[in-house]
């Protein structure tokens, strides 16, 4: 699943968003990205990953390397409804879940260069073992300039 839509350069960006008791081979994943990005620019505002109880935040400002990325870790049950928001500002990024904030970077290195799109995406990590039905519920999505 994936949908792309409302690239803009500095906003808010919110997602109203729960998952099933999802196998951890899905990860749900909210993210502001640009494929032409200089540096793979991205900042995923919301990525669960193999740990269920727990939704990462990354933003990513370089390509690879020992420093490539910024993050943060928040305990969640995504079973729940939770809202997931990033604001992008020349001052920096920061990210909240539920209206907490979670996440902050305000080193203007970091920054992306170019506008970004929301994409919306359950990905699948296949390891050859039985995959349980996984889905990723999006109530809603809502982008402020």
């Amino acid at each position: 699943m994936s949908a792309k839509f409302a690239e803009q350069k500095y906003g808010r960006w919110e997602t109203r968003m729960k998952t099933n008791a999802r196998d951890p081979k899905y990860h749900p994943v909210l993210i502001l990205n640009n494929n032409s990005a200089p540096n793979c620019a991205e900042i995923d505002y919301a990525e669960g990953s193999t740990v269920t109880s727990v939704m990462r935040f990354f933003l990513h400002y370089a390509c690879g390397g020992a420093d490539f990325q910024t993050t943060t870790a928040t305990p969640v049950d995504s079973t729940q409804w939770h809202n997931y928001a990033v604001e992008w500002t020349p001052a920096g990024i920061t990210g909240y879940v539920d209206g907490v904030k979670t996440f902050t970077d305000t080193n203007p290195a970091h920054q992306p260069s170019v506008a970004m799109k929301q994409t919306l995406q359950l990905d699948w990590f296949p390891d050859g073992s039985a995959t349980k039905p996984s889905q990723m519920q999006v109530d809603w999505v809502r982008v402020y300039r």
